[in-house]
């Protein structure tokens, strides 16, 4: 169990594993969060494209249908005890400045430290005793390096690597995420180029208000997702911050510069002021910033369905050979990827709540946000990252129904060219209300007969001499197109 009192899953009947121990009795490391420099940690062996099923001990609740390789290796128990013996190897290999020559670990010391090594099974047995999950790994890691594991964990309380560690995981996690997010700002900015100029209605409250083009929706799409991508890039590098300053923040038994010198070799910065843990705001502010991330997605993904539906037929999501839509219907083709982008962007949310909640600690510190994390933190980014891949690969391969887009068009029969007809009115001198209400008669007797629009205006006295062709032409709407379109070339 760690400090919290939860113990990480184990394996079960999913086939979640852990591989065999070689014939040292170790098992290979996973692929985890690059952070210390060589010289705080031995060769890693090489990284293998696995599924997390097969991966050590992972500790995520998402199931594996949404997890890639490269996310869950990031949160695999190996992978978490990995970065917590960089934190613990950085940390050694400044005692000699911390303590002098005379006190401090000598080379040999040192280099038995980074030679250490542990095991998920040994520190799970060690567990069993301590009820401390990272005092079982100091445990283990210092007995492998024998006398000079003195060393390990020296002037550290438990957070101090914990929250160091965690902000190298967040950190590997954010080099995936980030341009996964950037990826899908330049889909939507191609297929918005590729569209700039297929017509369709543009809707409000779900009816049809005036021409658009598709590319103009999309391009729409594409800022926000710049957005977001910006917002989960800045995120991300608020979480890089690191604290080795001793049970209450006071560094009693170390000192600030010890402290920077350790964060240095990992890549981090120090955080201000960190009682004895990095403040929970700095996650909330991730999760948060993944969770409006979900929200865009979400927002594109509604967008498709509404397009995809039998009445409109405007979009459709791809479709590939084999692909069944209904185990009953043949003829079913579903936007489930969209509907499944809407449904994990709600439990997005949901751990935005948590996240929230996490912030208001007691005192220096308390562990009630500790169990938590455990379950959002890879929840959050192995689902942000599913739903960027699943959504770029959604952008690149939808398919337009150019000709159906035009044929919706003409549902109002002309009723769309209603602010045109108002204006051209106005315009001749009638004032405003009463022209407004000569066009709502007509475009409503147009919606209820079936009747032409431009036929109506045509044959009312109270509309003589307008120019129709000027006022029923869908040129005027899409005239700055490429103009719009040529905005997001800031972006992508």
């Amino acid at each position: 169990m760690g400090p919290d009192g939860m113990r990480p899953r184990r394996a079960g009947p999913g086939g979640m594993r852990p591989r065999r121990a070689g014939p040292d009795g170790m098992r290979p490391a996973e692929a985890g969060p690059s952070a210390a420099p060589a010289a705080c940690s031995p060769a890693r062996p090489e990284r293998r494209p696995r599924v997390p099923s097969q991966a050590i001990g992972i500790i995520t609740d998402v199931i594996e249908r949404y997890t890639r390789p490269e996310l869950g290796a990031i949160w695999t128990d190996q992978a978490r005890m990995e970065t917590w013996r960089q934190v613990e190897v950085a940390a050694c290999e400044e005692l000699p400045a911390l303590l002098g020559d005379a006190d401090g670990p000598s080379p040999a010391d040192l280099e038995a430290v980074r030679g250490a090594t542990f095991t998920v099974e040994a520190v799970s047995e060690r567990e069993r005793t301590t009820d401390h999950d990272l005092a079982a790994f100091v445990d283990v890691l210092a007995a492998s390096a024998g006398p000079p594991g003195r060393f390990i964990h020296f002037g550290l309380t438990s957070s101090d690597v914990l929250d160091t560690a965690l902000a190298l995981q967040m950190r590997a996690a954010g080099e995936v995420i980030v341009p996964a997010a950037h990826a899908l700002t330049h889909a939507l900015a191609n297929r918005a180029r590729e569209h700039a100029h297929a017509i369709c209605a543009g809707r409000t409250h779900g009816v049809h208000a005036e021409p658009t083009t598709f590319g103009i929706k999309l391009a729409g799409f594409a800022f926000e997702a710049h957005r977001n991508a910006q917002r989960l890039e800045r995120a991300f590098a608020q979480t890089a911050f690191g604290a080795i300053s001793g049970a209450v923040g006071t560094y009693a038994a170390t000192s600030p510069e010890f402290e920077r010198r350790v964060l240095a070799r990992l890549r981090l910065q120090a955080e201000p002021v960190s009682t004895q843990v990095v403040p929970r705001d700095r996650h909330a502010e991730l999760i948060c910033a993944i969770a409006l991330a979900g929200a865009g997605l979400e927002r594109l993904a509604t967008e498709i369905r509404h397009l995809q539906r039998t009445e409109v037929r405007e979009l459709r999501e791809p479709f590939k050979q084999g692909q069944k839509g209904s185990s009953a219907m043949p003829h079913k083709r579903n936007p489930i990827k969209s509907e499944q982008i809407s449904g994990l962007a709600r439990v997005l949310r949901g751990n935005a709540q948590a996240a929230l909640e996490d912030v208001a600690l007691w005192h220096e510190r308390d562990i009630s946000h500790s169990s938590v994390e455990r379950v959002i933190l890879p929840d959050s980014t192995i689902l942000i990252d599913h739903m960027l891949r699943s959504a770029t690969s959604l952008v690149l391969g939808m398919v337009l129904d150019e000709p159906r887009m035009r044929a919706n068009l003409e549902l109002t029969h002309g009723a769309l060219f209603s602010q045109r007809a108002l204006l051209a009115l106005v315009e001749s001198g009638m004032a405003r209300e009463h022209a407004y209400r000569i066009v709502q008669e007509l475009a409503q007797r147009a919606f209820d007969e079936g009747a032409p629009l431009r036929e109506l205006i045509s044959a009312d006295e109270r509309a003589r001499g307008l120019d129709l062709d000027a006022i029923f032409d869908y040129g005027h709407y899409v005239r700055h197109a490429d103009e719009i379109i040529a905005r997001l070339d800031e972006i992508a």
